[in-house]
């Protein structure tokens, strides 16, 4: 069992520097204590935490001085919890941190965090797509750029820890949360989120992988509810992100997860934050708590009696730092160090870790805040918008088209929806507006951000733009219905934009603690989209959304229906500008789901990487096959897969070679996200009928081709056996290319089905979806039964010709 995996009695310590043992042992245990703990400055009214105002020691007041008596370990979003000038709060910050080192007994300075899941979340910084829009791209490259990016910002501003990426694989898209993470396949996740990792890293700045361990499992989609996950699901689809974060991407920071499995709360489990992290994965770094996540301890999970118990069980099972604030690790874990009720070598160890992490940093040289912090400061530059439109465009997903894309020649368009001509909008729950400045209605935004109706009316300035709301998006109000649908009928074409509103804990119709049990459009949106399509007036129907919604009306229906739908992911700063470039053709979409178009909230939850029994079949009346499935885009172009090539046999610790090549087949140029496909038809416990092995990025003008290369490690396809052990079995795998999921042979074909057995093979043959394949190759994997180790390589290494 995963909960089994042996813990050291006697806390390892990890190897110290001089400089780090001789401060350890210079300290007293109250200044112990005070190194493991953050403090949060500048808090208002405003609740950007759950459960924010429960804590006692947010509510801590007096001078800064005598509440640093003893040091502090973090300051708390000293930049992201209210709107301050970056400069002047610079310039209070190298100040502050000048007083801890001068004033403090051991002068220790702090470690300072911020969020950083859409860019720095600050007052006037760029605001890039949120997560489920990198996954969207399929492009790693460009989201580490955008990482390298904001962690120059922050570096800039003396910040040394960003909480991001979030790691969570996807399970059910009515889960608020949703919008915070890449995908629904872990090997996506963790490719595109090591990505960021090495991207933010590169500045200097610290990143936090959030949240291990298996918190998107959460029963119904519920925010912070049980999580019924077995170990081979943790280890298998949770548990590989974070691997590849650590090993690949050499992430210095991990935060907990909120969640309990199996009853067992992740903050007080040794066997996950030390036995799996630190001695199987080899993580060296510092784990802190999610926010409140040790009193959650006491008075959510009820496994403490008091905040004592509470800092003694996440203490000992691996959590170093308590942030935001020190409700459990001040005096209540003293007391208990006092006691006798907890060897101080816990604490030793926490604070080792965290003194290295201040070393690696570069806080305890001397004169590190001796030169002047920056006088002014630029947060959204010319290289940070450009990222930011290259990474919105490259997300953006055409769901489906009959042709009325692009827009070219229109002389007369209605844009319509609530979110046609709203900044909000575009920007997804963790972004500074909609999570902080939603507290500041009155406050300027601090950056431009165009909306869809400027950027349009900017792409097309020879056309009249007729703007009509419509609705609101969660509002019943139809009042604007009739105006909207008058502009529609008065217009070539109408661009109807609808989706969500990103928000914390009820503010909001996704976001953190947003968690719904419809996927319904919120509100009235799809009456509004009706009565427009009922007009005869074609219709684009544009989705800016922070999760995937149950749309079979405007793709699938019987009925009049969009004549286009595009996807886009709360596509930030530069999503309006991506948005009119792909309506007009500026850009030919290249964007692919990262996660699968749910048929119903009733079909939920739903991966793509289901078995044979997880998809639709003769022995049951419910279908939950998606509208459209992972992996699928279109484009303004069509693409063909031919001349599969693949090694014929790879030992089970070895490699494997496949290739395709690939021609645009049309006449416009395009980007195709060519996906490479997997299955293991006979195991020794059931496998996924398709597996994501790869993917690339291929550029292609007309009619041209070329040959993509991929070279896989057959630890693709290891699994935990039977005995929960990683392993890569001989025997026959099948390999193919494909645009998407299930662009593929029949599914008999891959799992071996003959007639009367229970398949997805003819639900499938119903539906026609575009995408082009290649039928499957056989790899004959050879040797023993391989036990996979950290060492065996993971990535598949991809060339194009």
């Amino acid at each position: 069992m995963l909960h089994e995996t042996p813990v050291k009695t006697i806390p390892a310590f990890p190897d110290a520097s001089p400089r780090v043992s001789a401060l350890l042992a210079e300290m007293t245990l109250e200044e112990k204590a005070a190194q493991l703990v953050g403090y949060w400055l500048d808090q208002g009214g405003e609740v950007v935490a759950p459960m924010q105002h429960e804590m006692g020691a947010t509510r801590e007041t007096g001078a800064l001085a005598e509440i640093t008596r003893h040091g502090i370990g973090h300051y708390t979003r000293v930049y992201g919890t209210r709107p301050v000038d970056p400069a002047e709060r610079a310039a209070w910050l190298w100040q502050e941190q000048r007083r801890l080192t001068r004033e403090t007994r051991l002068g220790i300075p702090a470690l300072v965090h911020e969020e950083c899941l859409t860019g720095l979340a600050a007052w006037k910084a760029a605001t890039f797509p949120t997560s489920l829009a990198w996954g969207a791209s399929f492009d790693p490259e460009l989201v580490a750029e955008m990482g390298a990016l904001v962690g120059e910002s922050m570096r800039a501003l003396g910040i040394h820890q960003g909480l991001a990426p979030v790691l969570d694989v996807v399970r059910d898209p009515r889960w608020g949360r949703v919008d915070e993470c890449i995908g629904e396949d872990p090997y996506l996740v963790g490719t595109v989120g090591a990505a960021y990792v090495r991207g933010l890293q590169s500045a200097g700045v610290h990143a936090t992988l959030k949240h291990f361990l298996g918190y998107s499992g959460s029963r119904a989609g519920r925010n912070h509810a049980p999580v019924s996950a077995g170990p081979r699901e943790v280890a298998d689809v949770f548990l590989p992100p974070f691997e590849m974060a650590i090993r690949d991407g050499g992430a210095r920071g991990v935060m907990n997860s909120y969640a309990e499995i199996d009853g067992v709360p992740v903050a007080s489990d040794p066997a996950l934050l030390t036995g799996l992290l630190r001695e199987r994965l080899g993580f060296d770094g510092v784990v802190v708590a999610d926010y409140f996540a040790v009193a959650f301890l006491e008075i959510m999970h009820a496994v403490a009696a008091d905040r004592g118990e509470a800092a003694q069980l996440a203490l000992t099972a691996g959590i170093d730092v308590e942030l935001p604030s020190g409700d459990a690790y001040l005096a209540p874990l003293i007391e208990r160090v006092r006691a006798g009720l907890l060897d101080e070598a816990y604490v030793d160890r926490a604070v080792t870790r965290v003194l290295l992490q201040k070393e690696q940093l570069g806080l305890l040289d001397a004169g590190a805040f001796d030169g002047e912090p920056p006088a002014r400061i630029d947060l959204d530059t010319d290289r940070h918008r450009a990222a930011a439109r290259r990474l919105a465009a490259e997300s953006l997903v055409l769901l489906g088209n009959d042709g009325i894309l692009p827009l070219r020649g229109r002389r007369r368009v209605a844009l319509v929806g609530p979110n046609a001509d709203r900044t909000a909008a575009l920007q997804g729950c963790y972004s500074f507006a909609n999570h902080v400045l939603a507290h500041h209605p009155d406050h300027e935004l601090g950056f431009r951000i165009p909306t869809v109706r400027e950027a349009l009316t900017a792409a097309i300035p020879d056309a009249e733009i007729v703007h009509v709301e419509g609705c609101e998006v969660e509002s019943e109000d139809r009042s604007g219905f009739d105006a909207a649908v008058a502009a529609a009928q008065d217009a070539e074409v109408a661009v109807v934009v609808v989706g969500d509103q990103a928000g914390l804990f009820g503010r909001g119709t996704v976001g953190e603690g947003n968690d719904v049990d419809s996927l319904d459009l919120p509100g009235v949106q799809r009456e509004l989209v009706e009565a427009l399509v009922a007009t005869g007036t074609p219709v684009v129907m544009v989705l800016v959304t922070g999760r995937p919604y149950a749309i079979g009306w405007a793709l699938d229906g019987d009925g009049a229906r969009p004549a286009a739908v595009l996807q886009a992911f709360f596509p930030g700063e530069a999503g309006g500008e991506a948005i009119a470039d792909v309506l007009t053709g500026a850009i030919a979409p290249s964007g692919r789901m990262p996660v699968s178009l749910p048929r119903s909230s009733g079909a939920q939850p739903y991966s793509y990487l289901h078995p044979i029994l997880g998809g639709p079949s003769d022995v049951t009346s419910t279908d939950p096959t998606p509208l459209r499935p992972f992996g699928f885009g279109l484009s303004y172009t069509t693409f063909a897969y031919d001349d599969l090539q693949v090694s014929g046999r790879a030992r089970t610790d070895g490699r494997f070679a496949a290739s395709v090549l690939v021609r645009n087949t049309g006449d416009v140029s395009a980007t195709e996200v060519v996906q490479l496909y997997g299955r293991d038809p006979v195991a020794s416990v059931t496998r996924p009928v398709a597996q994501l092995l790869g993917y690339a990025r291929v550029h292609l003008g007309p009619g041209e081709s070329r040959r993509v290369r991929f070279d896989v490690p057959a630890a693709r396809f290891a699994f935990s056996d039977r005995r929960l052990v990683r392993v890569v079995e001989p025997g026959e795998v099948r390999v193919w290319a494909a645009s998407h999921a299930e662009a593929q042979a029949p599914v008999s074909d891959l799992s071996g089905a003959t007639s009367g057995a229970i398949s997805n093979e003819r639900p499938r043959a119903e539906r026609s979806l575009p995408g082009a394949a290649t039928a499957p190759a056989t790899v004959l994997l050879t040797g023993a039964v391989h036990e996979v180790t950290g060492e065996d390589a993971r990535i598949v290494e991809v060339s194009v010709e």
